[in-house]
């Protein structure tokens, strides 16, 4: 795989996928999670989790285990070597991304700032 390839790939752990799968399983057999970053949160980005049956032309599109995941091109520049995982802890169960382009993020995890 080209370099450019690996910066701007964004992963799914193995929970990831196994989740997403099974959420994808509730919904239209066409649906897919889409990942995005929008302005906003308490440190300037946040992220959002949402499902959608359409790609869009420029979207990335991650597919492992059953699990299907869109991202934009414009959230891609922002989530560029990120993985996304789902971690199971004593408060709750979530999904967390892991990017290594955000210089800070808040307590909860779902906002960033680069």
């Amino acid at each position: 795989m080209p370099d450019a390839l690996i910066e701007t790939q964004v992963t799914l752990s193995d929970n990831a996928a196994r989740r997403i799968a099974f959420l994808l399983s509730r919904e239209p057999a066409d649906a897919k999670l889409r990942v995005a970053v929008n302005g906003g949160g308490c440190s300037g980005f946040q992220y959002v989790f949402d499902f959608d049956t359409k790609a869009g032309d420029d979207d990335l599109v991650i597919e492992k285990d059953g699990a299907r995941v869109l991202i934009d091109s414009a959230s891609l520049e922002l989530l560029k070597g990120s993985e996304i995982d789902y971690v199971t802890e004593m408060v709750g169960s979530s999904f967390q991304i892991k990017n290594p382009n955000a210089s800070s993020s808040c307590g909860c995890g779902n906002s960033f700032s680069v």
